[in-house]
């Protein structure tokens, strides 16, 4: 079992920067390769960001590249997704999730690789 907490997320301006983490217990945190996700009302989760399990490939969905950096510190079991630049269209519940990947495929994009989610934290970027 993993179990995720997010935090860091509330209401910002537009243009304005927000850094969320998100802390891993349970089973050992660098087992897993680590994403962010985020839903808006009315819409399906969609990937943000992930990571993988020693940190060393990243991987953005096209909205929030450049504007966007997932990191990872094992040693403190803690992901963090710094978001600069914030836009309205960025305002949703985000999500951390874990997932048990290969030595192929490193970063997922997929929702049905995470196995394990955090409950979210909300993220309000005003126009």
């Amino acid at each position: 079992q993993v179990q995720l907490v997010e935090s860091g997320g509330g209401l910002v301006q537009a243009g304005g920067s927000r850094r969320l983490s998100c802390a891993a217990s349970g089973r050992t945190f660098s087992n897993y390769a680590m994403g962010w996700f985020r839903q808006a009302p009315g819409k399906e989760r969609e990937f943000v960001a992930g990571i993988s399990w020693n940190g060393g490939l990243t991987h953005y969905a096209d909205s929030v590249k450049g504007r966007f950096t997932i990191s990872r510190d094992n040693a403190k079991n803690t992901v963090y997704l710094q978001m600069n630049s914030l836009k309205p269209e960025d305002t949703a519940v985000y999500y951390c999730g874990a997932a048990t990947l290969t030595s192929i495929v490193l970063v997922s994009t997929d929702l049905s690789d995470y196995e394990y989610w955090g409950q979210g934290t909300r993220v309000t970027v005003s126009s």
